[in-house]
């Protein structure tokens, strides 16, 4: 499957899909693309790529360039692959640790870390020593733990600018027999920064 629209925010049900690996939301997904600021000949890593919805999405941003994507869990890393080949785009996928894998990765324009495994400040700290001049950071989080040590860490950063933090909460609609109820869904954490 091509998917031929420039936006980004591919719905969710286009993604081949397994119970228990995670898939980033259409709607939040569209908002790390967009505070990601790619150009076609940019690079990119997408570290815990779990269904590979970012990964493709990265893909389709990146036409001319480089797309990498990091997981731990081996089915993720296969869910990953065959959703890169139904939208017929490619990316360098390894399984792994993620502060093993960074290190012989190249340096990159933008990165998305969607998962930290505890080791919060050292992953983001190594991202940032990835990233080019001008390269962009997002990091997703549900949890407050994770969500704390990541604000620190970039806000006591000596290598980030423009950083912002923006919350999203959003709410689909499900029909019922009487009408529409809007059911919420988990809240996300999106930080942002541009490395200087």
């Amino acid at each position: 499957m091509c998917w031929n629209s420039k936006s980004p925010g591919i719905p969710d049900e286009f993604f081949l899909r397994e119970e228990e690996i995670p898939i980033t939301k259409e709607e939040v997904r569209s908002i790390i693309i967009s505070k990601l600021r790619l150009k076609e000949n940019n690079s990119a890593i997408d570290i815990g790529c779990g269904s590979g919805s970012i990964t493709v999405e990265l893909c389709l941003q990146c036409l001319k360039g480089k797309v990498f994507g990091v997981d731990l869990d081996f089915q993720a890393v296969n869910l990953t692959k065959k959703n890169l080949q139904k939208f017929k785009v490619e990316a360098e996928i390894r399984l792994g640790n993620a502060m093993d894998i960074l290190e012989s990765l190249p340096a990159v324009d933008g990165i998305v870390i969607g998962g930290t495994t505890g080791k919060t400040q050292e992953l983001i700290d190594q991202s940032i020593s990835k990233l080019n001049h001008g390269g962009r950071l997002v990091i997703t989080t549900i949890l407050i733990e994770t969500m704390f040590k990541a604000m620190k860490t970039v806000n006591e950063s000596s290598f980030l600018k423009d950083i912002d933090f923006t919350q999203i909460i959003i709410s689909k609609g499900r029909r019922t027999k009487t009408g529409t109820m809007m059911l919420a869904r988990n809240p996300v954490l999106i930080i942002s920064a541009t490395k200087i």
